[in-house]
């Protein structure tokens, strides 16, 4: 016999709407069993302690008592031992999403007491118990819901028992994509999908792999996507941007890039502690698969990367989502920035820009060409000029002989400003503006505004290097 209950539904706001989730996932799993309301093997007594787990009233809801809830999964193991004969398999999934989601809402005391009493019952000294297994993304020696239990068999993403399980290892991938006759998109899947560590196994993400196969089967055009997407994930990803120290941020920007870092990872952590400290968070990151390791330095401490692509794409979004909200937060700061673009005052546009610069999280990459690069600090200048609503900006708008990097109309004075940036490899910041003024008159970018009825023109070169900018104007 096997009681298998998953318990990511077992969530809500209050503790109320949690437990009556929690009513719902055990109660329709006791469900399953209705036969034994027939069994002569049970008792009148037995078939009413059954009864006090499936009752459903009027309006649909479980009537479970509190008291049948803390114990139902004991009383159903002996239900059906008592049936069966035989000691129960009980299974449970993501055993710490209502700790998770008690965590966000403010009732963490109150679930844990509850979880651990549900389980306490269900796993401490139980006779009618074969085996149990219970899954989730914290250790569970050290949450608090087991104290009293010792005999755990422990495996993380670090043990090597059952490591290429995980996930589909490299030629669990291919021979997937040869079936599907894929295999040209090997090194997109490659790129997205793979660069998880469990032991000494490197996995793909098995959902990522099976959603984006199916995408293919339908349209060989499709393009990857972050199948795997958890809401509370990318909170945890936000929680730690807002955290992050000037060191935390150098580290986020070389694991970015590509590159490693070297942080001492802590697995039995629980929720409360989650916010205590910021290398608290480096270590849930990394258990829950937000980074990886690429080995060890020794016992404690292990060489992180990001794994692949999707997530790199998952932190991206996150910091311009961090860095909007922050530079919103002085608007006077803002509309200084922007208005110093009509004025035609490189010398403040550079200072401020500068500015945002050195205190955002810079995403750059060692690894990919110059124009990639130039996109991080497009997208920077693009998030802050979007500020002003009555100018209508636009980026990579097609004009004269090619497409300016970012066109600004601004109607009340009619005037039209063009800027090209360039990332300055050699760090030769001047010369790299005037090559962008260059390019703005060689390649007549101006037309399109003064199409548009711009009867002033501004034009800029912004050449940027690291964390450094130089800005020149020319009218």
């Amino acid at each position: 016999p096997v009681i298998s209950i998953t318990l990511k539904n077992a969530e809500g706001r209050t503790l109320a709407a949690a437990r009556d989730s929690l009513k719902v996932t055990i109660g329709t799993e006791a469900k399953r069993f209705g036969f034994l309301l027939d069994s002569e093997k049970m008792t009148e007594e037995d078939r009413q302690s059954y009864r006090a787990l499936v009752s459903v009233g009027e309006d649909g809801r479980f009537q479970m008592s509190d008291t049948a809830l803390k114990k139902s999964l004991l009383c159903l193991a002996e239900l059906l031992e008592k049936y069966y004969e035989r000691p129960v398999i009980l299974l449970v999934d993501e055993y710490d999403v209502p700790l998770d989601k008690a965590f966000q809402y403010g009732y963490y005391d109150e679930m844990v007491a509850l979880i651990q009493a549900i389980l306490g019952n269900a796993l401490k000294t139980n006779p009618h118990l074969q085996f149990a297994v219970l899954t989730g993304c914290l250790r569970i020696s050290k949450e608090s819901v087991f104290t009293g239990l010792n005999n755990f068999m422990v495996f993380s993403v670090t043990n090597v028992e059952f490591d290429e399980y995980f996930g589909f290892t490299d030629a669990d991938v291919k021979e997937m994509l040869a079936y599907y006759e894929l295999s040209d998109h090997y090194d997109v899947m490659k790129e997205w999908y793979d660069g998880y560590r469990f032991g000494n196994v490197g996995v793909y993400c098995p959902w990522d792999v099976i959603r984006y196969c199916k995408a293919l089967c339908a349209n060989p055009m499709a393009l990857p996507e972050n199948y795997w997407s958890n809401t509370s994930g990318n909170g945890l990803v936000r929680r730690f941007i807002d955290m992050a120290t000037m060191k935390t941020k150098d580290e986020m920007e070389h694991l970015i890039a590509g590159e490693m870092i070297v942080k001492e990872i802590r697995q039995e952590l629980t929720y409360s502690e989650l916010d205590t400290s910021i290398d608290n968070l480096w270590s849930i990151l990394f258990t829950t698969g937000y980074l990886t390791q690429r080995g060890r330095v020794d016992e404690k401490r292990f060489y992180l990367a990001i794994p692949n692509r999707k997530i790199r794409d998952l932190f991206i979004s996150q910091i311009w989502e961090w860095f909007g909200e922050v530079t919103k937060r002085d608007p006077s700061k803002l509309d200084m920035f922007c208005d110093a673009f009509p004025a035609q005052d490189a010398e403040k546009i550079e200072e401020l820009l500068n500015d945002y610069l050195w205190n955002t999280i810079s995403i750059r990459d060692t690894a990919v060409t110059n124009s990639r690069k130039e996109n991080f600090y497009h997208g920077l200048l693009l998030e802050l000029l979007g500020y002003k609503e009555n100018w209508l900006v636009k980026s990579n708008r097609e004009s004269g002989e090619g497409y300016g990097d970012i066109m600004i109309e601004i109607p009340e004075s009619r005037t039209g400003v063009i800027i090209e940036m360039k990332y300055a490899l050699d760090g030769k910041l001047d010369q790299a503006c005037e090559a962008a003024l260059l390019q703005i008159r060689d390649r007549r970018y101006q037309e399109v505004l003064e199409s548009d009825g711009m009867t002033n023109i501004v034009r800029y070169g912004i050449a940027c290097y690291k964390k450094r900018c130089r800005v020149m104007v020319e009218i």
